[in-house]
């Protein structure tokens, strides 16, 4: 099960704007800290003004801004930060007030903003909410802390869509690891027929990734062979037609 707070992203990326930008609250529209948090309540992001509060307290001890936040819980949280780092992170504050806007927009209706997003961030910001990515982006920060791939080097093989994520070198042996996020302790998940070749193929050179928890203090469980140990079934499912525009004479 996961103790996800129910608007769990959007709480994300105000805690982090609000950590990383002293100005992320004028820039928003309002004069006063405690106006902001007032309008999150009435706009049904947070039940008290408390929750974004804790919010801000659990990015704070990521960033240079002078407050310590929730240092106790050391990087506990810092995958977090890492999505938002990978999708975001490159932002001025008043780009990043307005892909904060453009999720109340989308999630709230609140229509109430006159914001301008580039293509290429409004693509970040549907792959936001995908499991995968924040499950990548863990392992990529935490596979060295495994036995197995210790000491190893990771080359990234996402882009070419050949069954596995990531190829990971350690001394002379090498092992594929395919990834997958789920966000509470258990769950299920699927695998594509190319991931189902690769693993049949590779055997105790593939290792199913799972990252567990994504929602609290993720964990990365790892499977070899995951074929021999884990029941999958076969699910055959009527895709839909792919459409095509063929250009009608030759280009030159």
């Amino acid at each position: 099960m996961s103790n996800q707070h129910d608007n769990y992203e959007v709480l994300n990326l105000i805690g982090y704007g609000l950590a990383k930008f002293d100005t992320f609250t004028q820039t928003f529209g309002f004069t006063t800290k405690t106006a902001f948090y007032q309008y999150c309540v009435k706009v049904g992001i947070a039940e008290t003004i408390g929750v974004v509060k804790n919010r801000q307290d659990l990015f704070d001890h990521f960033f240079d801004n002078g407050r310590k936040g929730w240092w106790q819980k050391g990087d506990a949280y810092i995958h977090r930060k890492i999505k938002i780092d990978a999708l975001f992170g490159s932002e001025n504050v008043e780009s990043y007030v307005n892909i904060v806007k453009m999720y109340l927009q989308t999630n709230f209706s609140v229509k109430d903003f006159i914001i301008k997003v580039n293509p290429i961030t409004q693509t970040r910001f549907k792959q936001m909410q995908e499991t995968g990515l924040e499950a990548e982006l863990f392992f990529m920060n935490n596979y060295q802390k495994l036995d197995t791939f210790q000491n190893g080097k990771l080359e990234d093989a996402r882009l070419y869509g050949d069954g596995y994520d990531f190829q990971i070198s350690v001394n002379e042996s090498f092992y594929l690891a395919e990834v997958k996020g789920i966000r509470g302790s258990k769950g299920r998940l699927r695998i594509t027929e190319n991931e189902f070749k690769k693993a049949q193929e590779y055997k105790e050179n593939y290792f199913l990734s799972v990252i567990l928890n994504l929602d609290e203090i993720p964990a990365i469980k790892i499977f070899a062979n995951p074929l021999q140990i884990l029941d999958f079934k076969k699910v055959e499912r009527q895709s839909k037609p792919q459409v095509e525009y063929h250009l009608t004479g030759d280009i030159c």
